[in-house]
């Protein structure tokens, strides 16, 4: 859904959907010295290299400039690289230019936007979902933009959709009643997060008089007291062409496509004339002082949150800024996990530097070890920063920051979504759209004495203000507890849903024809020792992007001893037998490369990015760790400790509570699925049972690759070939045999208070299909029209956009190998919770028994294969699908073949599927959230 924007680790990039979390990379080691250490030319020049690489090939060669009559600004850049195309229309106006009182109105206003307009009185969502549009949106300070990513028949729809919403938004009494509800519980789902509300109580002692102070979503408050004139008022006066930038990038021609903008966006008039259209904000100025912020309310760990205020994104020592934070806290070489995680102080670290139109800060955040003080945590800081600030920094731990950075831009501007939205930011930021490219060119220059007078400049005692929360309440005991079974009986029944025929009706004419995807396949081959490996060359960017997969999931945790497989894939990374865990993340770190394993239920899934150059570096770690690593003990037992901190934290948050309950109340005990990690569970692990593990489930036989990217296949066949094909295999891989699950009888209800959430979340479901079940692709119909999208689906309309109850809602059939699972997700208010619940049962009864029209199903379909071709543009989705594929058994031609699965399915699979795999009478539901929902127990 809609939502928030915060920075990302370097400058300008956006991380969509997050208004409060510090966006980082995990931390580093690097060992605090001064010594000045040699490095060769090469090193030397790898940054400014990399930056060379990117600039003409990936940023602003190819994007035109184009202002109308009418003010808006419009950046085009054409890549061909598959048949897609985004549009994206930022509005210079964000939470900026708000102040107390009607804090949270640039928010609000973009909910709106969504509700319709005169002309096209519908549900946008509905609109964007028929158009098969990965569309959405999202608030920040200096920015409102909507987005939407389709095949590029559909570009012109897409223009007149955003042209007419430009103009001629609904702003009506009913749906602002309905959207503020939303709004309130999406900010509900914040003030969940002790790090939000901690953020929120710094940021305004940081900026007292801006409203860079104030939270880019708005209080609760406030947002009660918004009156249909105020939020028209401000739609008038910041919703035109001269105050927006269209940005479109993607598979068109721009000749033709600028006369179709001039003639969708060239007749809005301007309106520049309209009043409080350039709404000034307050002066810039920040409040220090010496005494920490102490936050005491509930929760479950002790969190250190300091920020520094920064200049604005303009100023010329942004870069240098950069480049100092990665230093910090990139990866396990950085000075501050070297002082406070590897010293057991903490659990993590994470920092971001912010930079925008009128102000930027630096901010540090700082998850204490289990017991840890935070005064002597923030001593421990402070005195890592002046030793840096005293001593220096080395040539080397310069080079490997600027390459690091160089590299995330790159890394990160593959797919043409974040190409456009690197555009978009920075026009609307710093009014460059070439930004980007200026800010590389001088990260390439920083020094080392450049870095050490950002910091005696920026990072001082006198400037910074810090903040502490001490948790004073547990959440409560029991989380596992037997669940209660009880009936619901409230009757809230939904509306008439919106016919499909309506959408068709204000659907903008396009050729519903899709282009033709290349049929291009990944070339596989198998080593002698079962390793299988899926090779397809992209050479759009010289990057590379791995995926892969072994089977040694949690499925294979022993009931006293869950989170081993965890352990073992998290641990990985921490040494071999030829490398220490620094060397290892030092090795990748000079590179910019990443290297990640994750432990799911079914399996392990490895991802790892490089440039292409570097993709021999990447095989040789993945090879040397699956083959060689040794688990430390030392390093085991600092990860026992982070991962004990973790899943207290875990243990605080709603929707990890809520999922728990979920998924034991639906598998019984000795079910594979039924156990998790427990603080006694994680106590019992040993060193040798990491061994172990490691040695019974990490086989080549029972291992798949996938590599997207630029390389050669010859080349690739044969590095594979040398680095595993050594990787030994004996004996049978182990394998399970999933108990049968029944259905519940009737309705399962469970209901966990957790103290001091302002936001409930519930899971509701039961045991679902297989991946290989004859229904899946029906299954796939059935659930896009139920709950596919929290806007255009039967839930989304009813329970989030008619009646306001929650601020997303979705549902999901969750096919595994050997298990599958049906679930349906939301967050709502607390008091909204029983009346959400009850209408989502409603609708689950309303398809059950009379099942889904025609024209959904053929909307549905359309939707499904659009998204699906629209995420084959992306490496890590395409990647990602190649993987999968293979590990299902499928045949490799199911890349293509996937969506023409999808067109046959007929509207009579889909009632039977409706009918066979909806139970709104036998299911779990399981609710976490505040106590206010002990005195209204779903009953």
């Amino acid at each position: 859904m809609y939502g928030l924007s915060r920075f990302y680790k370097y400058s300008l990039p956006l991380l969509i959907l997050s208004l409060w979390l510090v966006a980082v990379f995990l931390l580093s080691d690097q060992p605090a010295n001064s010594q000045h250490t040699a490095i060769s030319n090469k090193e030397k020049f790898q940054s400014t290299l990399l930056a060379k690489r990117i600039m003409p090939s990936t940023l602003t060669e190819n994007v035109r400039k184009t202002v109308l009559e009418n003010g808006l600004t419009v950046l085009t850049k054409e890549v061909h690289t598959a048949p897609v195309v985004t549009v994206q229309v930022w509005y210079k106006v964000g939470s900026r230019n708000e102040e107390p009182g009607v804090n949270g109105i640039a928010h609000q206003l973009e909910h709106l936007m969504f509700k319709g307009t005169k002309n096209r009185p519908i549900q946008f969502g509905r609109l964007f979902s028929a158009l098969g549009s990965d569309s959405n949106a999202f608030t920040s300070y200096d920015q409102t933009a909507y987005y939407g990513t389709v095949e590029r028949n559909k570009l012109k729809a897409l223009l007149v959709l955003e042209a007419d919403r430009m103009q001629n938004s609904q702003i009506e009494p009913e749906q602002l009643a309905s959207e503020k509800r939303v709004v309130i519980s999406e900010l509900q789902g914040y003030e969940n997060s002790p790090e939000y509300r901690l953020n929120r109580a710094v940021m305004q002692a940081v900026f007292p008089n801006h409203a860079y102070g104030l939270p880019v979503g708005g209080t609760k408050a406030d947002v009660e007291k918004f009156e249909v004139e105020q939020v028209q008022k401000y739609y008038r006066n910041f919703y035109s062409p001269d105050n927006a930038v269209l940005v479109i990038v993607g598979d068109f021609q721009t000749a033709n496509t600028l006369e179709t903008i001039k003639e969708v966006f060239g007749k809005l008039p301007s309106r520049q004339g309209a009043g409080g259209r350039r709404q000034e904000v307050g002066v810039i100025s920040s409040s220090s002082s010496s005494s920490p912020i102490v936050l005491r309310e509930p929760g479950a760990g002790r969190l250190l949150q300091v920020v520094y205020p920064l200049p604005d994104a303009n100023q010329p020592d942004v870069p240098t800024l950069d480049v100092m934070d990665y230093i910090f806290t990139e990866g396990r070489n950085s000075r501050l996990y070297q002082a406070l995680v590897e010293s057991g102080l903490a659990s993590e670290v994470t920092a971001s530097v912010t930079s925008l139109r009128e102000s930027g800060w630096y901010e540090i955040l700082v998850t204490a070890g289990s017991k840890k003080d935070l005064k002597k945590i923030d001593s421990v800081l402070s005195r890592a920063i002046a030793n840096v600030a005293e001593k220096g920094v080395t040539t080397e731990e310069v080079e490997r920051a600027k390459t690091q950075l160089t590299a995330d831009v790159i890394l990160s501007n593959r797919d043409i979504t974040s190409q456009a939205m690197r555009l978009g930011n920075d026009e609307t930021t710093v009014g460059d759209y070439r930004y980007t490219e200026r800010y590389l060119a001088a990260v390439s220059l920083v020094k080392p004495t450049d870095v050490v007078a950002v910091i005696n400049k920026y990072l001082t005692k006198k400037a910074r203000r810090v903040g502490f929360f001490e948790p004073t309440q547990k959440q409560i005991a029991g989380v596992g507890d037997k669940p209660d079974s009880a009936q619901t009986t409230e009757n809230f029944s939904p509306g008439v849903p919106v016919l499909p025929s309506e959408v068709v009706k204000y659907l903008p004419p396009v050729d519903l024809a899709t282009d033709a995807i290349a049929q291009v396949l990944p070339q596989e081959f198998k080593l002698t020792n079962g390793l299988r490996i899926l090779l397809l060359p992209d050479h759009s960017t010289p990057t590379v992007t791995l995926s892969g997969y072994i089977q040694a999931g949690t499925e294979f945790d022993p009931d006293d001893r869950a989170g081993l497989a965890a352990f073992v894939a998290d641990n990985l990374l921490n040494g071999t037998k030829s490398k220490d865990v620094l060397t290892i993340a030092k090795i990748l770190a000079e590179r910019g490369a990443s290297l990640n394993f994750e432990v799911h239920r079914e399996g392990v899934h490895i991802e790892g990015d490089s440039l292409a150059g570097d993709l021999p570096i990447i095989l040789e770690i993945l090879a040397d760790v699956v083959k060689n690593s040794t688990f430390p003990a030392q390093e085991l037992e600092l990860h026992r400790q982070q991962t004990l901190t973790d899943l207290q934290l875990e243990l605080d948050e709603p929707s990890e509570v809520a999922r728990r309950i979920f998924v034991q109340s639906i598998y019984p005990k000795k079910h594979p699925l039924h156990t998790f990690p427990t603080e006694e569970s994680l106590q019992q692990i040993k060193r040798q049972d990491a061994i172990d593990f490691k040695a019974k489930h990490y086989r080549p036989d029972t291992t798949v690759l996938a590599l997207v990217g630029d390389f050669d296949l010859d080349k690739v066949r044969s590095l594979i070939q040398n680095e595993f094909g050594n990787w030994e295999v004996s004996g049978q891989a182990p394998t399970l045999k999933y108990p049968p699950v029944s259905m519940p009888e009737k309705i399962v209800s469970v209901n966990t208070v957790l103290p001091g959430k302002a936001q409930a979340v519930t899971y509701m479901g039961y045991t679902g299909i297989k991946r290989y079940d004859p229904r899946f692709h029906a299954a796939l119909v059935l659930n896009q029209i139920l709950g596919g999208d929290t806007l255009s689906s039967r839930l989304g309309a009813e329970v989030r956009d008619r009646q306001g109850l929650s601020y997303g809602i979705y549902s999901y059939f969750q096919a595994g190998k050997s298990a599958g699972t049906f679930l349906i997700e939301m967050q709502t208010s607390p008091e909204d919770t029983s009346q959400a619940i009850a209408s989502t049962r409603q609708i689950l009864q309303q398809i059950h028994q009379q099942g889904v029209t025609v024209l959904e199903v053929e909307t549905a379909k359309r939707t499904l294969i659009s998204n699906y071709n629209v995420s084959l543009a992306n490496p890590e989705e395409l990647t990602d699908r190649i993987l999968m594929n293979e590990v299902y058994g499928l045949d490799k031609v199911e890349l293509h073949t996937f969506t023409d699965k999808l067109q046959k399915v007929t509207f009579e699979q889909v009632n039977q599927a409706a009918r066979e795999l909806l139970h709104p009478d036998q299911i779990v539901v399981v609710t976490a959230g505040p106590s206010v929902l002990a005195e209204k127990s779903i009953r």
